[in-house]
């Protein structure tokens, strides 16, 4: 008679790894990194509060955005490097890391497309006075929204990667090429501007981590072949 084989013992499973908790450490991650950022972009919000809501305040209020730029970043870059168990959960200490690491290099590309939006936003909201033709308008909205999307690459390139600042904005005119990484950028985009629409600014800043988030994950093809291609 053949002896029976022993039952292989179960493996134990690992505490804080299974699906529901990875879930509660995402929510955790995300509340913690939209507390913070919403912390770091608030001298420029409420700043904002002080400005009427008037064409001319458009200067200004491209100055007041400066700070919202490092806070993105720093999100960006916390929810890059998030854990994905309850044990091992800093999302703040990698928010402030990020938030030192990259400010610098964010703010040298994000302060010329502040202003560079801004002059747009401007002759756009003064077109009848400017004696131009109605298509330099389209033009001048379809620039402004290249620009944009440019400046999402720009961004999660600056957040996750120590380049210079002209070879980021190389890298972002790059993938600004690239369609389906484009498209992607794009989605979150059109989503904050419509919620701002419908709801008003306050509903997008309140979900700008999900959003950020979002567009880490649309992003993955230019993180992975940035990392690939262009870090040695």
């Amino acid at each position: 008679m053949t002896p029976a084989t022993p039952a292989t013992p179960a493996t134990p499973a690992v505490p804080g790894t299974g699906p529901l908790s990875r879930l509660v450490a995402l929510v955790h991650t995300l509340l913690v990194v939209e507390a913070l950022l919403l912390l770091a972009a608030s001298p420029g919000a409420a700043a904002l509060l002080l400005l009427g809501a008037d064409a001319s305040n458009l200067p200004l209020v491209a100055v007041c955005l400066l700070p919202v730029g490092p806070a993105l970043s720093a999100a960006l870059y916390a929810l890059h490097r998030r854990g994905r168990d309850l044990a091992d959960l800093h999302p703040a200490r990698a928010y402030w890391r990020g938030y030192r690491l990259n400010t610098c290099a964010v703010l040298r590309l994000w302060a010329p497309l502040s202003a560079w939006l801004a002059v747009i936003a401007f002759t756009l909201t003064h077109f009848a006075l400017t004696g131009l033709p109605g298509w330099y308008a389209l033009l001048l909205a379809g620039i402004g929204g290249a620009s944009l999307l440019w400046g999402a690459h720009a961004l999660v390139l600056a957040s996750l990667f120590a380049f210079r600042t002209r070879d980021t904005a190389r890298l972002a005119a790059h993938f600004l090429r690239h369609g389906r990484a484009t498209l992607a950028a794009a989605s979150p985009l059109v989503l904050a501007f419509g919620l701002a629409v419908l709801f008003g600014e306050a509903l997008p800043a309140l979900l700008a981590a999900p959003l950020l988030l979002s567009l880490l994950h649309g992003g993955r093809p230019v993180i992975t072949e940035t990392a690939k291609d262009f870090t040695a």
